[in-house]
């Protein structure tokens, strides 16, 4: 699984502020649980050329409400995701929960429209999903054979594997490190 090691240190560390330490060429976890953002963050100075005063607050996210792309074949492609990763659609009646993921950890960063990490360089987005324990899932997925490629290696901050939904889209499944 090509991917520059030293590009996911860099995107960890900004996607995870202070859960992570990077001290020399180590990374190091600095809490096992995520923290909560807070809800609002003064501005920078420099946001008052904006028109936004540089006392005001800003308003943030407070989360990933909803992941949405488009499909050859949504229904066939919902079923699959549900099936085998246990990822539900939205809801077709209000009796229906929709899926919610647990806390952790979420790593949102653009790369280089060049970049080859997605592999197919025609797909412009990957989803990462965490997982509890990366082998279970593996084994679970190539039982119903789907390929998976597991990548040997451990890292400080987590385990990998790499695999395609049937539309070619590719997932990447990450166990975070303990």
């Amino acid at each position: 699984m090509p991917f520059p090691r030293r590009q996911l240190l860099q995107t960890l560390s900004f996607a995870f502020g202070s859960n992570f330490l990077l001290r020399g060429n180590q990374l190091g976890l600095a809490s096992q649980q995520a923290p909560q953002p807070p809800t609002n963050s003064k501005l920078p100075a420099t946001a008052a050329h904006d028109g936004i005063a540089a006392a005001t607050e800003m308003e943030k996210v407070t989360g990933i409400g909803g992941f949405f792309f488009r499909a050859k074949d949504p229904k066939a492609l919902g079923r699959w995701y549900q099936q085998h990763l246990g990822v539900g659609v939205i809801p077709t009646s209000n009796e229906e929960s929709p899926w919610q993921q647990e806390a952790g950890p979420t790593a949102f960063t653009p790369f280089k429209e060049t970049s080859n990490y997605f592999g197919d360089a025609t797909k412009v987005w990957m989803l990462n999903f965490r997982v509890r324990d990366l082998d279970k899932m593996a084994a679970q997925l190539q039982a119903a054979g789907i390929e998976v490629k597991v990548d040997p290696q451990s890292y400080p901050y987590g385990r990998f594997a790499r695999l395609y939904d049937p539309e070619g889209n590719p997932i990447e499944l990450w166990q975070p490190g303990k």
